[in-house]
């Protein structure tokens, strides 16, 4: 069986814009989450959409993000987490990190890891 296949599809690729963000439900171990999908290029990173500092969504409406020169930015108290590694590197939860989830890019579609 083909390891892509067997993990949930998220999203086609060309459904994030280069550059840019979307929100996707995906089924985790524990549940259905909110994940941010911030896309450059054919590379993806997965974040849980939740912001370390008060536990609430990033986003500023349902699966728009406020993106600034390389920082994702939560639109509830402006904490600025950096795109490539979820870093806050500004903001109320300075030092903390968003939540990595392995996400894969195969044939235009995004995937949760094989792992997840």
């Amino acid at each position: 069986m083909d390891t892509v296949t067997s993990v949930p599809l998220l999203c086609r690729l060309d459904e994030i814009p280069d550059g840019g963000a979307t929100a996707v439900d995906a089924p985790l171990p524990g549940g259905e989450e909110s994940l941010i999908l911030l896309r450059q290029g054919d590379r993806v990173c997965g974040y849980l959409n939740v912001c370390p500092h008060a536990g609430r969504r990033l986003d500023y409406a349902p699966g728009k993000f406020l993106l600034k020169d390389g920082m994702l930015i939560c639109a509830v108290h402006g904490a600025s987490f950096s795109q490539a590694d979820g870093l806050c590197i500004a903001g109320p939860c300075r030092g903390e990190h968003l939540r990595q989830v392995a996400v894969q890019v195969a044939d235009g579609a995004v995937h949760l890891d094989a792992g997840v």
